[in-house]
């Protein structure tokens, strides 16, 4: 027997399983499969329990210069094991979130991995999906009207690092640490390399980043990569650019050995572990697309603006399409192809407007083009600039490094782009990215009140500097 729907997504993510929500609301008729667990990647294995992890790290950090703040802690230990029990504590409640939402949205949840299957009896259009359930029960045949694929991505490898679990390691096998190196090497200096160095330095593991970029977080703004350096080095760890790591010299016995170019010459590094960081490559095998017109283009499902592949009944968002990789850019891809399938004109992404975060300690966010962005892109530009050491609430909290960057129009006075490093910055970025919505000028900004004393106030003062009118810089 086949069970037919209105939209079966191929994936539980974020991305999938807020589409299958708003699908339900739309009055679809709709099914999830995910392999795994719902949530995915960002729920199990990415965004919440590193951010669990990196909280903890934060704190014991805290603790350990408690002094500064007129407090004596003669006693702090780390209970690693404590550590990752909350980590999956909360993961689970998250977890059990969820699922309560695909019940309250009648959304049917099939166990086990999903595969496009050609035109059959069931269907003349390419879509019909069978399901091997991991229940071990027979297949289930689904017929969709509608497809969407949110099959997710995984960490990049790099030929000759082969993971093995023990001494080479992505972030998967990294987040189930039963207890901590004393050193790591992390290759690769992105968002999650600077992530992990961030909070294993904190945990007092000893940290070596191997960047081949010329700057680590090289997407970002360069004076916040030259900021955020900075301040990697005066916490200890050890930050290589332009390095060039040589896979044929691993090393593998009582813990890791590998050789880096750097300037012409060979270094050789050393740690208990590796973590390779470079980036992550999209879920397209094995669901059936060769059964299918859909294009791939150089390694993820290509779509239009509605996220349509050429089969137009088949959709796909998040990171098997490529693109910004982010938890909250699938979820809005994934409302985005429901309301457009369901008839509904949906309002289309602009992804200069999305912020991103590095949640490291410091903190990093942007949202809009970097300085050299905006120049290359024909824009005359002005730029604002504002330290956290003139912020009362961040000498209160103890947290004074970083600043606020504002690149404006020169011509019309629109904010470009809003860059930022320093103490929670990751929720500050939120007013950047409404005034990039509203086409705000550094002056609307400006004369929205902030209160005093808040971290908040610094957004203010970013914006006035715009003009050369901040009040304390």
């Amino acid at each position: 027997m086949a069970t037919e729907y209105d939209l079966v997504i191929l994936g539980g993510g974020t991305g999938g399983y807020v589409a299958a929500i708003r699908a339900a609301q739309l009055g679809l008729k709709t099914a999830v499969v995910e392999k795994e667990k719902l949530g995915g990647t960002c729920l199990h294995k990415g965004c919440i329990p590193s951010k669990a992890l990196l909280r903890s790290a934060e704190i014991y950090a805290t603790v350990k210069r408690s002094e500064e703040f007129g407090i004596t802690v003669s006693d702090a230990a780390l209970n690693f094991a404590k550590v990752q029990e909350r980590k999956e504590k909360i993961v689970s409640q998250l977890h059990k979130g969820v699922q309560h939402l695909m019940k309250k949205g009648k959304i049917d949840v099939y166990e086990g991995k999903g595969r496009i299957l050609g035109p059959s009896i069931f269907s003349p259009l390419p879509g019909t999906i069978s399901v091997e359930m991991n229940s071990g029960c027979d297949n289930e045949m689904l017929i969709p009207k509608n497809v969407l694929l949110a099959t997710g991505s995984r960490p990049r490898t790099l030929p000759g690092l082969d993971i093995d679990g023990e001494y080479v390691l992505t972030s998967d096998e990294a987040l189930v640490f039963k207890e901590l190196p004393s050193s790591i090497i992390i290759v690769g200096g992105g968002v999650i390399g600077v992530e992990w160095a961030s909070m294993l330095t904190d945990f007092g593991v000893s940290v070596t980043i191997l960047e081949y970029a010329e700057r680590i977080l090289p997407t970002e703004d360069a004076e916040i990569s030259k900021e955020m350096e900075r301040l990697f080095k005066k916490k200890g760890i050890q930050v290589n650019t332009g390095a060039k790591v040589l896979p044929e010299t691993l090393q593998k016995e009582n813990g890791v050995t590998i050789t880096a170019m750097i300037n012409e010459k060979l270094c050789e590094f050393q740690g208990d572990k590796l973590l390779l960081s470079v980036g992550r490559q999209a879920n397209v095998e094995g669901i059936g697309l060769e059964n299918t017109d859909v294009v791939l283009e150089n390694g993820v499902i290509k779509t239009n603006e509605y996220y349509q592949t050429k089969e137009s009944h088949i959709y796909a968002i998040g990171d098997c399409i490529g693109g910004i990789q982010l938890a909250h850019v699938a979820s809005h891809e994934g409302m985005t192809a429901v309301e457009h399938l369901a008839g509904v004109m949906p309002h289309l992404l602009d992804y200069s407007l999305i912020p991103s975060c590095v949640y490291s300690h410091p903190e990093a966010a942007k949202v809009g083009f970097t300085e050299a962005e905006a120049i290359a892109k024909g824009y005359k530009v002005k730029i604002g600039k504002f330290s956290f050491r003139a912020i009362g609430k961040a000498l209160v909290f103890g947290e004074s490094d970083g600043f606020v960057k504002i690149v404006a129009n020169a011509e019309n006075d629109d904010v470009l782009g809003v860059h930022m490093i320093g103490p929670n910055v990751t929720d500050l970025i939120s007013e950047a990215g409404l005034a990039r919505v509203l086409d705000a000028t550094p002056w609307e900004i400006a004369h929205s009140i902030h209160p005093h004393p808040s971290l908040s106030e610094i957004m203010g003062e970013a914006a006035l500097a715009v003009d050369g009118k901040a009040i304390h810089g």
